[in-house]
């Protein structure tokens, strides 16, 4: 046999056993248009300018806190914080008002600062069951999860609850 012949057999043998199993042949010329590929209907070509959303001017102490949105969920900043920017190891001015460790476990009041929780003061790496003195070096970078509370619309729908079943 020619090796044009085994070559067509093998194709005509695996074309077979797709079909065989169910599989749609024609998969590998699947297409998609630039509007189906990602969480927009747009086009994923398209650079959308995204609209201007405004963080609240409230000091600190004066505005409602939000709740969680799942549990255990770092809470969001409910201030401004432009002029705390940025943060670093060197100047941290959320530690000035946050770190109150004598509020660990109490009902916070109105108008107090939420504490810094003992698991910022573990080091998770070195020292996993030790809640030390001073705050960690990984977690002083707070808006890092910490997010200020604004007037932004949700992307994509969301359905998430956040509560247990």
């Amino acid at each position: 046999m020619r090796k044009d012949n085994i070559l067509t057999a093998i194709k005509r043998l695996v074309l077979f056993g797709m079909l065989v199993a169910g599989i749609n042949p024609s998969f590998a010329a699947q297409t998609f248009q630039s509007n189906e590929m990602g969480l927009s209907k747009e086009s994923v070509f398209n650079i959308p300018t995204p609209p201007v959303y405004h963080y609240g001017n409230t000091p600190p102490g004066a505005s409602k806190v939000m709740p969680r949105a799942y549990l255990n969920a770092p809470p969001q900043v409910p201030h401004d914080i432009s002029s705390f920017l940025p943060i670093t190891t060197l100047s941290n001015a959320c530690v000035a008002c946050h770190s109150q460790r004598e509020l660990w476990g109490k009902k916070r009041e109105p108008a107090t600062p939420t504490p810094i929780p003992p698991s910022h003061y573990t080091d998770l790496r070195k020292t996993p069951a030790k809640v030390g003195d001073s705050l960690v070096n990984a977690r002083f970078n707070c808006n890092q999860c910490h997010v200020p509370q604004t007037n932004a619309r949700p992307l994509v729908e969301n359905t998430f609850s956040g509560k247990r079943k």
